[in-house]
Parts: C-alpha cells; sequence; structure tokens
C-alpha cells in the first residue's frame, strides 16, 4: 500500500510543465490548512484560474510606478551619468583646490597627474569633435610639406648629427672614458647589422628612429634635471607602494619570516604587483598606455600595428603575456612580424619581476628607465636583424582591437590576478633552487677539474670573467670592474637575470655598507658606474631557459606556426642579449659621476658607530692627505692645520687598513 501511495505521488514532468500542483510535496496538514483558508480543496480549475488572473491584475497594477520609473531613467541613463561626472567633477575639483591651498608642494604630484588626466581628456574631445576640420584646414600646410620632405629630411639629418657629434665632443672632454660606452654603442650595432638576415632589405628609417628614441630617453632620465627627479620620485612611490605587501605577507607569514626568509620577502611581491596590474587591465589603463606608447612607436618607425603593441605590452609584462594582446593576429604576421614580437620579450622583464627586483635593493629608476628604453631599440635592432621582406597584411591597418578581459567586476579582476601569480611564484622559486643548486655542482665540478691541472680557483663566474671581459669593458665597466660585470652578464645570459641581480644586489649593499674595496685579491664591490651598467645590462629576460618558455607561450596560441617561431627564435635572443648591451653602453655614456661633497665636515661630525660608502671614500681621501715623514705625520689639501685630522684619521683607521695608519 505504500508503495502504492509512493507511485501514485510521484513527481512528474508533465505535472510540472503544465503547473499544478504535486502531491508529493503535500501533506495533510497542509490540505487541511488550505481548505480552512481559502476554501474546499475541491475547487474548480476554472475558480484557481480566476483567482490567478486577478491576482497578476493586482500585481500589474502596483508596479506600474516602479516599471515607469525604470522605463524614465533608461531614456535619461545619459543625463543621469552627466550628472553623476559633473557631481564627481564639482567634489574633486573643491578637494583639489583645497590641496593646493594648504600646502601646494605637498601637492605637487597631484598637480602633476591632474594636469595630464586634464591634457589628455581634452585631447580626445578636441580630437572627436574638431579633428576633422582641423585636418582639413591644415591639409594645404601638409601638401606643401609633403613637396618639401625630401631635401627637408636630409637638412634634419645634417643638422641632428651635426648637433649630436658636437655634444658628444663637449661632453666627453669632461669625461673620456665615456668613449669607451660610445666605441661599445657602435661596435654593437655593427655586429647586429653583420647578423641580418637580409642586409639590403634593412629599413634604416626604423634603425635611427629607434636608436635616437632609445637616446633621447635616456638623455632626459639620465642628464636632464627633471628627468632625474621624475624617475627618482617614481621609484620612490613604487618602492613606498610595494612595502603594502608586508601588510599582507606579514599576516600570512608572520613578522620574522619575511624579515629573514627570501622566499617570504620578495615573492609575496609578485602576488602583489601581479593584483594591481590585473586591476589596471580590468580598467583600462594598461591598455590605454600601451596604445599611447604603441602610436608613438609605429608614427616614428613605420612598424606595424600588431608588432608595435606587442613591444609596448612588454615594458608592462612578461614575454608569454604581451603576445596575448594580438592573439588574434599572430597566425597572420610575418617571420620579421613575429621575430619583433620575441625580440620585444627577450629585451624587457615584467612589471611583476621588477618589483621583486627592486625589494633586492636595486635602482627602481634605472629599471624603470631600462625597461621603458629597451621598447624603440628592440623594435629597431629587430627590423636590423631580420628586415621585412614580406608584404604585411596589417600594414596600413588603421588600429588592432584590444579587450579589457572576460572578468565581470574588479574584485574578480583583483582574485584572478593573485591567483595567476602563483604560477610564476612557483616558477621563480623552483628557478632559483635548481639554477643556484646546478651553479655550485658546476662550480664544484671546475674546481676539481682545475685542482687536476694545478688552477686554483676555477669556477663558472671565473670562465665568464674571462670570455665576456671584453664586452664589460666596452660597455664602459672601469678595467678593475670588468671582471665582475662579465661575471654578471654570464650568469644572466646562461641562467638567468633573477639570480644575476641578486648578486648584484650583494655587491651594492656591500658598497653601500662602507666595506673595503678589496679583500685581498677579491673585489666586495664595484663602483657606481659599474653599477648602472650591470642593471641596464642584465634588464631582460634574454637567457637560455626563456628559448622553452617563449616558444611554449607562443605555440599554444598559434600551433600551426610552431616551425616559424622555432627557426627565428635563437636571433631574436641574440638580439634581445644585445638591446640589453646597447641599453648599457648608453647608461656608460650618460652617465655622470657623483660628487663627494665635504669630506671635512662630514667626517668631523661622523660618529663612527657604523660605516658607509660616504665614510670610505672621505676615509680614501684622507688617507691620500696623510704624509709620514721621518716618523712624522703631517696632511695636504683641505686637510691641512686642521685640529681635527688626526682624530679623524684614528677614527678611519679603527675600520680600514692603510700606510698610514701604521704612524
Amino acid at each position: 500500500a505504500a508503495l502504492l501511495e509512493m507511485e501514485e505521488n510521484q513527481i512528474t514532468l508533465d505535472s510540472l510543465r503544465k503547473g499544478t500542483d504535486n502531491p508529493a510535496f503535500s501533506s495533510p496538514g497542509e490540505e487541511r490548512c488550505y481548505e480552512e483558508c481559502d476554501g474546499p480543496r475541491g475547487e474548480s480549475t476554472e475558480e484557481r484560474r480566476e483567482g490567478k488572473g486577478r491576482f497578476s491584475s493586482s500585481c500589474r497594477k502596483a508596479l506600474q510606478p516602479v516599471s515607469k520609473a525604470k522605463r524614465f531613467c533608461k531614456a535619461h541613463a545619459k543625463v543621469f551619468r552627466r550628472v553623476a561626472l559633473g557631481l564627481l567633477g564639482v567634489a574633486y575639483l573643491c578637494y583639489f583646490i583645497a590641496a593646493c591651498w594648504l600646502n601646494f608642494q605637498r601637492a605637487l604630484a597631484l598637480v602633476v597627474m591632474t594636469a595630464v588626466v586634464v591634457f589628455f581628456v581634452c585631447w580626445s574631445l578636441f580630437r572627436k569633435h574638431y579633428g576633422a576640420k582641423l585636418l582639413l584646414l591644415l591639409s594645404p600646410i601638409q601638401k606643401c610639406f609633403q613637396k618639401s620632405w625630401p631635401w627637408l629630411k636630409w637638412l634634419l639629418v645634417v643638422a641632428l648629427l651635426g648637433g649630436l657629434v658636437a655634444w658628444l665632443a663637449l661632453d666627453t672632454a669632461r669625461n673620456p672614458e665615456q668613449l669607451i660606452s660610445l666605441a661599445g654603442f657602435c661596435l654593437m650595432v655593427l655586429f647586429l647589422f653583420a647578423c641580418s638576415k637580409h642586409h639590403s632589405a634593412v629599413s634604416w628609417r626604423a634603425v635611427f628612429w629607434g636608436l635616437g628614441l632609445e637616446f633621447l630617453f635616456g638623455l632626459f632620465v639620465l642628464r636632464t634635471t627633471p628627468g632625474v627627479q621624475a624617475f627618482r620620485w617614481l621609484g620612490d612611490q613604487i618602492q613606498f607602494f610595494l612595502s603594502y605587501t608586508t601588510a599582507g605577507s606579514g599576516f600570512v607569514f608572520g613578522n620574522t619570516l619575511i624579515q629573514d626568509v627570501f622566499a617570504f620577502q620578495t615573492l609575496p611581491i609578485v602576488v602583489f604587483f601581479s593584483c594591481v596590474m590585473s586591476i589596471l587591465y580590468y580598467l583600462g589603463i594598461m591598455q590605454w598606455l600601451i596604445v599611447k606608447i604603441s602610436w608613438v612607436l609605429q608614427v616614428s618607425l613605420g612598424t606595424t600595428p600588431t608588432e608595435t603593441l606587442s613591444v609596448a605590452g612588454n615594458i608592462f609584462v612578461g614575454q608569454t603575456e604581451a603576445p596575448l594582446l594580438i592573439r588574434p593576429y599572430l597566425a597572420d604576421m610575418t617571420l620579421s612580424e613575429i621575430h619583433a614580437v620575441m625580440t620585444g620579450g627577450f629585451s624587457t622583464i615584467a612589471g611583476s619581476v621588477m618589483g621583486a627586483y627592486i625589494s633586492f635593493g636595486i635602482d627602481a629608476a634605472s629599471l624603470i628607465a631600462a625597461s621603458v628604453m629597451a621598447a624603440p631599440c628592440a623594435l629597431a635592432m629587430s627590423k636590423l636583424v631580420y628586415p621585412e621582406v614580406e608584404e604585411s597584411k596589417f600594414k596600413g591597418k588603421a588600429s588592432v582591437h584590444l579587450s579589457r578581459g572576460e572578468e565581470q567586476n574588479i574584485l574578480e579582476a583583483a582574485s584572478n590576478g593573485a591567483a595567476a601569480s602563483v604560477g610564476l611564484v612557483a616558477n621563480i622559486a623552483a628557478n632559483l633552487i635548481a639554477f643556484l643548486a646546478v651553479l655550485e655542482f658546476i662550480n664544484a665540478a671546475l674546481h676539481w677539474l682545475g685542482e687536476m691541472v694545478d688552477i686554483e680557483g676555477l669556477s663558472f663566474q671565473v670562465i665568464c670573467s674571462y670570455v665576456l671581459m671584453p664586452v664589460a669593458f666596452l660597455m664602459g665597466a672601469d678595467w678593475a670592474d670588468s671582471p665582475i660585470v662579465a661575471e654578471l652578464l654570464g650568469i644572466k645570459i646562461f641562467l638567468n637575470e633573477f639570480v644575476a641581480y641578486e648578486q648584484l644586489a650583494k655587491y651594492k649593499k656591500n658598497r653601500l655598507s662602507g666595506l673595503e674595496e678589496w679583500d685581498g685579491s677579491r673585489k666586495q664591490w664595484i663602483s657606481e658606474r659599474a653599477e648602472s651598467i650591470s642593471t641596464f645590462a642584465l634588464c631582460g629576460f634574454a637567457n637560455l631557459s626563456s628559448i622553452g618558455i617563449m616558444l611554449g607561450g607562443l605555440s599554444s596560441m598559434v600551433p600551426q606556426r610552431k616551425g616559424d617561431l622555432a627557426a627565428v627564435v635563437l636571433r631574436a635572443l641574440l638580439t634581445g642579449i644585445c638591446v640589453s648591451l646597447l641599453n648599457a653602453c648608453l647608461a656608460g655614456l650618460l652617465h655622470v659621476p657623483k660628487e663627494l661633497g665635504d669630506c671635512v665636515s662630514f667626517l668631523s661630525t661622523a660618529n663612527f658607530s657604523s660605516t658607509s660608502y660616504t665614510t670610505y671614500m672621505c676615509c680614501r681621501q684622507l688617507f691620500s692627505s696623510s704624509v709620514l715623514h721621518n716618523g712624522t705625520l703631517s696632511f695636504t689639501g683641505a686637510w691641512a692645520g686642521l685640529a681635527q685630522s688626526s682624530w679623524c684619521l684614528a677614527q678611519c683607521c679603527g675600520y680600514y687598513n692603510h700606510t698610514a695608519c701604521a704612524g
């Protein structure tokens, strides 16, 4: 009986479709309640339908004001949006005026950012409403300019070359060592031309414009006061911004671990930076920046939109992420364009790992400058090594569509960015463990082999220091610093740049700590000039292990072109290495030695509880000013006749060894 009752009360699709009550979900109590409240259960279907019709009609009448309000909002959505934006604009204007009124110096960064945003907003509105009219108005001038361009361009070239030669002659007269970097730069370009796939097809417009943009940007960043101050400020802000990582990593791992353990101190920065980059992509800010930079490169170098967008994207993202910007177009790109895409990936570093390098202590302004300078140089050298000999489908294409991603909101974008970084963090940690272990094994094997023939201290670093020492010297490093710079180059090319930057950070820390320059026959640190050159030379993913990463990433996007990718990857790797070296040569050419300052005042007021680079250099100056003659100590130069000279010398001798200390 129970089984029969269950069979009668089974849920059926027919009853659900018809909208009838299902007896399987009813109970005797419910039936009684229904009969008491709404009448007998045996009520006819027609009566029920009548009741439902009256109810739905009442609902429609009750919801009529809501529907009208909804239709009104849809019809006047633009007005509401403009009103909201206007209110926000007024609120920001009040805030901006208040900030400037209270302390203009403190609000200077806000003024600059506001000015940039206002300029681009006004420019876009102007182009939208008056762009076509302006072009029509300027068309006679454009036609006249086009007629005069064949002879005018040569006049400009001669003027620019004359100005460049005059500037170099005056500038290098004060620092002749800069000429070595200039010679290295020229030799590197000639070497790449010798490696060109099609010598006669080289687009010299792209080459000269790319190198010119690289030089101008380097000159602005490294030589002009506004450029130095702006990038120093930007670097300080990035360091300050990255310090927020400690809030999350300290909560998860504890303060002790993030202070003492590399993995918990540095790798969480990659997670944080990746999360922020994902948010910026969702908001469209990164796409806007990339499009603006790529427009400048495309107009000046004459490259196609696809390759230019990818190289511009490499300033901010990694070698496999940037090609995603042009993924739909990869299948139809020429070999020269693919070579440019690969070269851009090898020549730059991703923003996420840049944060890790900054946490090592590497100069943030130099890293940012190196990554930006690499973009035009990568395009120029790519067109020198692998010129375009095919007809590109994208030559003259007005624009390339960039998508914002598939995230539904900003929280999903932040979560996806953090989650995507987990693989990158694991990859960095695994590579560091593997490469440092392999390096130690190689050094042990080389040491054992060297002992067999009475060669002491043979190691991978020593071999690199001898093989790549001429390259380091041509970049502008002093001869004494060249072995260490060459060693760092070898680690970067044959292992990876992460390990090389970690080694460079140790040398920089030793210098800033004021250690002796030489510990016996071993150099403990390199000069500021060599540090700057090394920072630019190491800034790029061009190493042997990146070949697999590049081929794997691009092959997954265009599997039908695996053969083409493999055919150009080695040339792209070589070009990427040389782009970083060209940046380093330019850094050596434009580097200006910092003045030491007044050492007498510094040492006289120093407490000598610890040492620094300034302490070491001032002590060296004091040592060179001291003269020991017949057991009598005297001083020359700025230290002559000063009562505190002997006291300062005694303090310096407490930290550093010198012949003057024997007296």
